[in-house]
């Protein structure tokens, strides 16, 4: 899979953006292991995203040559359903800040992180970049969806506008490290692990899973979108260009496995991991939320990357670390 390192060089001032989440700190983590030294990083303490001053000073100060927005407003269903309006005005503030302020201080390349919500709910399957808007947003997270779709609009209006280079890339369902296991706010491959964790080792012969099993999901580890992100950031002009500089449609290219499991078979998966041996019942009068959302992942293949953790294994490293997360008394 070899990663070109002809565009970035190792010295180079790479900002990203919610370093501590998720993706970012897998991010922040492969771009370590890569040799890159000079990351420039600030937790939510000591730069508010969604206030515009405090934006336009840290990019006038720090010049950042490169920018990853890994950085958002993000939770389950029932967290979009409980903050709706959160969701919306935090993450249009923090891209409209970063994306306008990356304009002024010229990031040479701005990668912009969505998620595969932004696409219509009942998408024909598996989803290509070209079937954004058009048809319905899943309604459970509409508001989240409709940030990071004006987030995609202004990477690619900023591009015409003033030739800047900014991809979005949208990742499919992402789990690993660092991962939110709060079964409130959290998203199913957490919840999943901490609930028959906990289960197994309250002795519960069973565990009820909201919805009917059915929904399908595709997974990716979160190093895997941290490697994409690195793999992107680096490709040369002549494969990046094509991405940011059309007229016709905008700078998106999907990152994801190209595969799903139905949740019944992650569920029976997680259970095999974690070694819970009871029960595992669905509740059909919860909601499933969309049927299926499945990426086509095509454009990112031709351009000559693909995941290498495999959905047993990435749950395996997972579970181990909320071992360790829970040990630490995180």
């Amino acid at each position: 899979m070899g990663h070109s390192t002809n565009s970035l060089s190792t010295s180079a001032r790479i900002y990203v953006a919610g370093h501590r989440g998720l993706v970012g700190s897998s991010l922040v983590r492969a771009l370590h292991k890569n040799g890159y030294r000079n990351l420039i990083l600030r937790t939510h303490a000591e730069l508010d995203l969604s206030e515009a001053s405090s934006v336009a000073k840290f990019f006038a100060s720090e010049r950042p040559e490169y920018v990853v927005m890994a950085a958002a407003r993000v939770g389950g269903i029932l967290a979009n359903s409980t903050y709706p309006a959160d969701f919306i005005r935090e993450n249009l503030a923090i891209q409209s800040n970063i994306i306008q302020h990356s304009c002024t201080a010229n990031v040479r390349r701005l990668l912009f992180l969505g998620s595969s919500c932004i696409y219509p709910r009942l998408a024909p399957q598996p989803m290509k970049e070209d079937y954004l808007l058009s048809g319905p947003l899943e309604p459970t997270n509409r508001p989240y969806a409709l940030a990071k779709i004006a987030g995609i609009e202004m990477c690619w209006s900023y591009n015409r506008q003033y030739g800047t280079r900014y991809l979005a890339a949208m990742p499919t369902n992402l789990y690993g490290p660092g991962d939110n296991y709060d079964l409130d706010n959290s998203h199913v491959i957490p919840a999943l692990i901490r609930k028959m964790a906990e289960a197994e080792e309250q002795g519960q012969n069973f565990v009820t899973l909201w919805g009917t099993g059915v929904a399908r999901r595709e997974f990716m580890y979160s190093d895997d979108v941290a490697d994409a992100c690195l793999f992107l950031l680096n490709l040369p002009d002549e494969q990046f260009l094509p991405l940011t500089n059309s007229r016709e449609e905008p700078p998106l290219i999907n990152v994801g496995w190209g595969e799903d499991v139905s949740i019944r078979e992650l569920a029976d998966m997680i259970a095999g991991v974690v070694g819970f041996k009871g029960t595992i019942d669905f509740d059909p009068s919860k909601p499933d939320g969309a049927p299926r959302k499945l990426l086509d992942v095509s454009r990112l293949r031709r351009l000559g990357w693909k995941p290498l953790v495999s959905l047993r294994q990435g749950l395996e490293l997972a579970y181990a670390a909320f071992g360790r997360e829970r040990s630490s008394g995180r």
